[in-house]
């Protein structure tokens, strides 16, 4: 039974994503977005994958995932890692 006092997820509800890229991004995606975290870590073939984590709403989200793909970037994955609604 789901609990009638727990919110849903909305379009402009933020929340905390977290989105894997292969490769490894350079030092100016810190100067564009300075509320998203940046980690590279190898994957199981030793490539390695950055992962970007940050709080963001969907609109922000569209953005960034577009800006991934005019860099011609495949998106290993998004994930909605949290989120916090007003009730």
């Amino acid at each position: 039974m789901m609990d009638k006092n727990k919110t849903k997820l909305t379009l402009d509800c933020p929340a905390t994503y977290q989105i894997k890229v292969p490769g490894e991004l350079d030092a100016s995606w810190a100067d564009w977005d300075k509320m998203l975290r940046f980690s590279t870590d190898k994957d199981q073939q030793g490539y390695p994958v950055t992962t970007l984590t940050g709080l963001m709403d969907q609109a922000a989200l569209q953005g960034l995932l577009r800006r991934l793909y005019s860099m011609g970037l495949p998106l290993i994955s998004v994930d909605c890692i949290d989120y916090h609604t007003e009730g």
